[in-house]
C-alpha cells in the first residue's frame, strides 16, 4: 500500500515577480519556508517596513549578497511574532514564544509573509515592556545603533551629535546614548522630529532643515564635539562635521548615503550592525533596564503594503510597520509631511 506525501504548507505573502516600482508588490500564496535544524519558524504578527526595502525592491541589491536572487521574492528584514515551529537543534525557544528577529530576505525569503524562517542565532524574546508592533520594527536599526555606540566607546558626559536623530535608526541611537549618560545633540527633521528627540532626552535639539547646525554644534560643544553618529548623508552633514574636536571620530554605518564628497578632518569609522545572539541579549537587557521604546509613526494593514512603500518616500519620524496578522485595522498615523531625501541600508554582518 503506497502513501502520498503530504503537501508543503502554504501561506499568504507579498511578493515580487521582478524588481521594480511599488506596483510590483503583489499578494500571493506560496510555500511556507522549510525549517532547518538550527532554525525557528515565526508566525509573523508585524513586519518592519524600512527605507532599504524600497532600494531592494528596485533591484539595487542584486549580486550584493553573493547569492543569485530568485522569484517570487519576499521582502522584510525585521519582524515580531510567535514561534510556530523549531528545528531539532534549537533549545532556547518553544512553540508559542513571543519573539522578534533580524533576518535577510536572501536566500530564504523575508517577513512580508505569514511565516518567516530564521536562524535561532538572530532571534530574541520580545521584552515584556514592548508591544509586538514596537518589537517588530526594531531589530536591525536598534542593533546597528548599539554597535555604533559600542564602537565610539564614549564616557558619560562626553558629547555626541546624532545626525538624523528622528529617523528610524537615529531615534534609537539617541535613546541608547542617553541611557549611557552621553550628552546628545540631536539633529532632527521638522517640528515633529524635534519633539521626538526632546522626548527621548537629548541634551539639545536642532532642526536640520531650518536652522544652522554648525552654530548649534559649536554652542553645544564650544571645544568641539567628541563624536558623531551619522544616519543621514548630505551637504548639511558635511558642514556640521566641521564642529568636531580634532581628536573626535565619526561612526558611519555601511549603507548610509550619500557618502561625503569632501571627507572631514577626523576619522570616519564604517561598520556593520551585530545581530548575534550576544548582541540581541545585551539589547534586551538595556531595554529591560531603561525606557527605550521604538517609535512607530504609521501602521499599515497587510493588504496595503503598496501604501506603506509610498509612505517611505514621505517625511515621517521613527519607523513604519506592516500588520501581517490583522488586515482589518485601519492604518495608525502619527506623523506625515514632506518628502524625505535619504536612505539607509542595513550593513551585512561579516
Amino acid at each position: 500500500m503506497s502513501s502520498t506525501p503530504s503537501a508543503q504548507p502554504r501561506m499568504r505573502a507579498i511578493v515580487l515577480d521582478r524588481f521594480g516600482g511599488v506596483d510590483e508588490l503583489v499578494p500571493r500564496t506560496i510555500d511556507v519556508p522549510i525549517v532547518g535544524e538550527s532554525d525557528v519558524l515565526i508566525k509573523v504578527s508585524v513586519a518592519g517596513v524600512a527605507s532599504w526595502d524600497a532600494v531592494e525592491r528596485q533591484g539595487e541589491y542584486e549580486d550584493a549578497f553573493g547569492i543569485a536572487s530568485t522569484f517570487p521574492y519576499v521582502l522584510g528584514w525585521d519582524a515580531a511574532g510567535t514561534i510556530a515551529a523549531v528545528g531539532s537543534a534549537v533549545t532556547r525557544f518553544a512553540v508559542g514564544d513571543r519573539v522578534y528577529a533580524a533576518s535577510m530576505p536572501v536566500p530564504r525569503g523575508g517577513f512580508y509573509a505569514e511565516y518567516g524562517v530564521v536562524a535561532e542565532e538572530h532571534v530574541a524574546h520580545v521584552p515584556e515592556r514592548l508591544s509586538m508592533t514596537e518589537a517588530g520594527v526594531m531589530a536591525w536599526d536598534a542593533l546597528t545603533a548599539l554597535s555604533g555606540i559600542d564602537l565610539l566607546d564614549l564616557a558619560p558626559g562626553q558629547t555626541l551629535m546624532v545626525f538624523g536623530a528622528s529617523g528610524g535608526m537615529g531615534h534609537m541611537v539617541v535613546q541608547l546614548a542617553q541611557q549611557r549618560g552621553i550628552r546628545v545633540l540631536a539633529v532632527s527633521s521638522g517640528a515633529d522630529g524635534v519633539a521626538l528627540s526632546r522626548s527621548h532626552g537629548a541634551a539639545a535639539v536642532v532642526d536640520g532643515r531650518s536652522h544652522d547646525v554648525v552654530a548649534a554644534a559649536e554652542a553645544f560643544a564650544p571645544n568641539g564635539l567628541d563624536a558623531a553618529f551619522v544616519t543621514v548623508g548630505g551637504s548639511v552633514l558635511e558642514r556640521a562635521l566641521r564642529a568636531m574636536h580634532p581628536s573626535g571620530r565619526v561612526v558611519w554605518p555601511h549603507g548610509v548615503h550619500p557618502l561625503p564628497a569632501t571627507p572631514p578632518a577626523v576619522p570616519i569609522l564604517h561598520f556593520d550592525g551585530d545581530r548575534s545572539r550576544a548582541a540581541l541579549e545585551r539589547l534586551n537587557s538595556l531595554i529591560d533596564a531603561g525606557t527605550f521604546t521604538p517609535h512607530v509613526a504609521q501602521r499599515f494593514p497587510f493588504t496595503r503594503v503598496q501604501d506603506a512603500h509610498r509612505a517611505l518616500r514621505e517625511h515621517y519620524v521613527g519607523k513604519l510597520a506592516l500588520d501581517v496578522a490583522g488586515d482589518d485595522a485601519e492604518p495608525t498615523v502619527s506623523c506625515v509631511g514632506s518628502r524625505s531625501r535619504w536612505r539607509i541600508t542595513p550593513g551585512i554582518p561579516r
